[in-house]
Order: structure tokens, then sequence, then C-alpha cells
């Protein structure tokens, strides 16, 4: 499952449902956002109602729903103005292709439409959910590309199986993935035209067919920058140790087992394309058992139990931090004790400018963590908090040192 702790800071989302069968998934995303600590005010077409119930929009976000301008939930009775203008952001999921369509051309006939005339600057978002045909046909597409000229942010669709049977685009996106685009809206976009390429969670280095070398990474760290760099416009490659986590929503996820895999995928992807930013988040083992033994090494009676000759594994992070020209680098430290000196002397060992450093115990598996964010002229440490809302600082600290760098 993805990671979404609660929200810094209360917003509020206007949640538009047209009328199509993903309409049931704006239930959970009405129950991910004030779960996440938002403010969910509902409304929805007739059509909406014919696939889930008012009242249980109105029991899961707590609020009233808005039908109609016939019937406002305002004393003013100016719901299609005020409903909007309340609003940190608009969001229509599903978006059906008539909805796409009466929004391009600007219609105002029912209360959904009018909210999206009277949208002003509030940061909209439209979840297109339609069969794959439709989704297809040139003037789906034509709205599609209106609407974006127009400023509004379109999330997906999403491919895969659909309500008919069929498989292909047009799939509306799933609840959680919508929270991650939702709060993205909210989020600066610090790194935008950026190309950034991370590495996360743990490796693991067979021994024989069953057994190997790993650690207690779990990951999460990893994905929460793949996340807040991806929030900040990047274009985020996460290569992934193995892990129990999904692949981050937004992010092309590389995934390897062993150090040497890693270290390849790596220098392949910074080979790709030009790269901006290199965050070494992983847990890389530092040894592997050379050779690993085919098949599973067996325990005898009273016999010695064989001890692994172990090789020292590739240091990804000290290679890339040597490439000419290579893109700004930001290590991370698992240490056990004496964070700040032992911190120090891998900064300058590996050879980059900014280390982030934390006990390993006190963070792996958790979903907060605390750090020192240590470069040449010092240590500065970051409070514990939610692991999310670190890396969205660690990104913001990042994106100032990238953009003083020209």
């Amino acid at each position: 499952m993805m990671n979404h702790p609660a929200a810094s800071s209360s917003r509020r989302v206007l949640l538009g449902i047209s009328g199509g069968i993903a309409a049931y998934k704006a239930c959970e995303l009405t129950r991910l956002l004030v779960k996440a600590g938002h403010q969910v005010q509902v409304a929805m077409t007739d059509a909406a109602t014919r696939f889930v119930g008012p009242l249980t929009l109105q029991a899961l976000s707590g609020r009233p729903v808005a039908l109609d301008s016939w019937h406002p939930l305002r004393a003013s009775g100016m719901d299609h103005i005020d409903l909007v203008r309340e609003a940190d952001a608009f969001v229509v999921a599903p978006a059906t292709a008539d909805l796409l369509a009466r929004a391009a051309c600007g219609l105002g006939d029912d209360l959904l439409a009018t909210l999206l005339l009277a949208r002003d600057a509030v940061p909209t978002l439209l979840a297109p959910a339609m069969n794959r045909a439709m989704w297809a046909h040139p003037a789906v597409q034509r709205n599609a590309e209106q609407l974006r000229r127009d400023g509004v942010r379109l999330a997906g669709p999403g491919s895969g199986e659909q309500a008919c049977g069929e498989v292909g685009d047009g799939r509306m996106l799933e609840p959680e993935q919508l929270l991650w685009e939702i709060e993205a809206l909210w989020r600066p976009r610090l790194l935008q035209g950026r190309r950034v390429v991370l590495t996360a969670g743990p490796t693991f280095e067979p021994w024989d067919a069953v057994r190997g070398l790993s650690n207690r990474s779990s990951g999460k760290m990893g994905w929460a920058l793949a996340r807040a760099a991806w929030e900040a416009g990047a274009q985020v490659v996460l290569v992934a140790g193995p892990t129990a986590l999904e692949p981050p929503h937004g992010v092309r996820t590389v995934p390897v087992e062993t150090a040497q895999q890693m270290r390849d995928a790596v220098l392949a992807e910074l080979e790709l394309a030009a790269t901006d930013l290199f965050i070494g988040a992983a847990a890389v083992a530092d040894w592997r058992p050379q050779p690993a033994a085919e098949g599973k090494l067996k325990k005898t009676a009273g016999g010695e139990p064989p001890v692994p000759r172990l090789l020292l594994n590739p240091d990804i992070l000290a290679e890339v931090a040597a490439l000419p020209h290579g893109p700004y680098c930001v290590g991370f430290a698992a240490e056990a004790e004496q964070l700040l000196a032992n911190a120090q002397a891998k900064r300058e060992r590996k050879g980059v400018e900014l280390l982030v450093a934390n006990l390993g115990p006190q963070t792996f598996g958790r979903d907060d963590n605390a750090c020192l964010l240590i470069d040449s002229t010092g240590a500065r440490e970051f409070p514990r908090m939610s692991k999310l809302e670190l890396a969205r600082r660690l990104i913001e600290e990042i994106a100032a040192r990238l953009a003083a760098r020209g």
C-alpha cells in the first residue's frame, strides 16, 4: 500500500462526481482525503446519483452533498459560486466523456458544470474515466487538450481492465493515486524540468538459492523521496531493491536485487539521459558472498557450518560522485552510533556535496524519521516527522542548492 501520513495542514477539497461506473471509487477517495486531514465537500450530477447514493458521500465526508442549484446548501443561494471559491482544490473524479465535453465547451447546464465555469484560479484536476474507445476518440482527445490549455490538470486515465470487460486506456486512477495527484496540486514545482535518479530499499546478496545477506531497510524513506521529487515536478527514476512496497505513482521504477545490479542500473540510467540529481538512499550491502552456491547449502549433524567468502560490493554513490560532469549527488548514511562523526567522514570519503544521516535502528521500517543534513559547512538537524514530510523538506533544500548551482 502507498504510504500517506496525515497532511501537515488541512485543505478544503471540492470533489465533483459525474455519472460513470467509476463513481464508486469516489467513496474511497473521500475517505482517504478525510483520513489525510482534508475537508471534503462533494457535488454530484444527477447521473452520478444513479451509481452511488448521496447519503454515502455525506456520511464519508461529514457534509451534505450538493446536488443541484435549485436546492442550495448555502444561505446565499449561490452554491455554484461559493462552493468553488471556498475550495483549495477542485477535483472531478470520475470525469466522464460527457463531463469533459461540457467543461471544454464552457457549458453550465448543471451545478457541476457551472462550478467548473466559476473555478477562477482554484487548482483544478479532472480524473477521466471511460471505455478505451471513447477515450481514444478524436473529439475526446480534443476536449482533453483544450482543458489542459485552459489550465486544468488531467490525472490519468490509467490502463487496465474496464467494467465493460475490455482492456486498455480509460480506466480511472485508483483513489490512492488520486490522493497523490491532489496533494501535488499544493506543492511548489521546484524541480520542474529536472531529471532525478534515486536508489532506495535494501539489496539482497545471494549466498545460496534460498539464503543471502541483506538488511532491515524497508524502502519507505526512498519511496517518500521519490514522491516528493515527483510532486516537485521532476521526472523521477527509482532504482529499487527488493521491498514489499508497490511502485510509486508517477515514477518509473527499475527493480533490482543485488548491489551490482543496482550499480549497473544506475549507470545505465545516467547514460540514457541527462540527469540533474542523484540521490543514493538505498541501504546497499557492503559485501557479497562469492561465489554464490548453487542449490541450498545443507547442514550436517556435527558438521562445521559453511563460512562464506565475502567480496566488497561496488560503491555506487562514490562512483557516481566521481563522474565527470555528473549529477548533483546526495548520499544517505544509516549509522548505529556516533552519527555526526561517522556521517561527516562518510561524506568526505564518498566525495558528495550533501549527505543525509540517520540512526538506522531508529528509522528502519518506521513511518517517521529524524536526520542530520551535512555539508562542508556543518550539520543541520531535522526533528522527527513523517517520512513524507521529511522528504518534502529535503527536496526543498536540495532544489535550492540545485538552483544556486545553475
